[in-house]
């Protein structure tokens, strides 16, 4: 395994990202994207770095960007806009080094919004969305072969508004017990989910 740490230029300035490659039979790219920027989010967060190292053991390679304004990341924070057309942006300089290589996407809360605009103009394999805050943001439609997880004791995005969301839709979802947010004491659960879901 290899690990990147680069400050990639988007329109926000550069991005801090870190890239970790198995090197060894490369499947495909996961795009990690954290959680709210203004609230503590970033590359390191736990559920960012659980679904990236998943993804890195079944021969993915993951990119973690850290959202404008976070970290050694330049710009301030632009609601989800802005931070789409920044993670377009490490996409595009990330994929010119693993030509052929296919995208999966994955968001965690207000990352699920950004990764769920992000396929909109990114053809990605799976489109994956970890706690979507559906009620805090207007979520568009996303391809039919998004999945869904969260937890069914999420306190911050009701559980029973993702489903809703998702059924709307027909997605498929996974649910982790007992889990809440951030699925405390739930990553091993998460984990599972997330590979059952990934196309890795």
């Amino acid at each position: 395994m290899k690990r990147y740490k680069l400050r990639i230029p988007v329109p926000a300035g550069r991005l801090e990202t870190v890239i970790d490659d198995p090197e060894a039979e490369r499947h495909g790219l996961l795009l990690v994207a954290h959680p709210h920027p203004l609230h503590g989010g970033s590359l390191d967060n736990k559920v960012v770095t659980t679904l990236a190292k998943a993804a890195n053991e079944a021969g993915w390679v993951s990119v973690r960007p850290n959202f404008r304004g976070v970290g050694m990341s330049d710009g301030e924070f632009d609601a989800g806009v802005g931070e789409t057309e920044d993670l377009l942006a490490v996409a595009r300089f990330v994929e010119a080094s693993y030509p052929g290589l296919p995208w999966a996407l994955a968001g965690f809360s207000f990352g699920a919004f950004v990764q769920h605009r992000l396929r909109q103009q990114l053809h990605a394999q799976r489109l994956i969305l970890v706690a979507p805050a559906v009620t805090m943001y207007e979520f568009d439609p996303v391809p039919p072969d998004t999945v869904v997880i969260y937890g069914d004791a999420d306190e911050l995005i009701p559980p029973a508004a993702i489903r809703l969301w998702a059924e709307q839709q027909q997605l498929a979802t996974k649910i982790v017990p007992e889990a809440g947010h951030f699925f405390h004491g739930r990553l091993k659960e998460l984990k599972q989910a997330f590979m059952e879901a990934c196309p890795c």
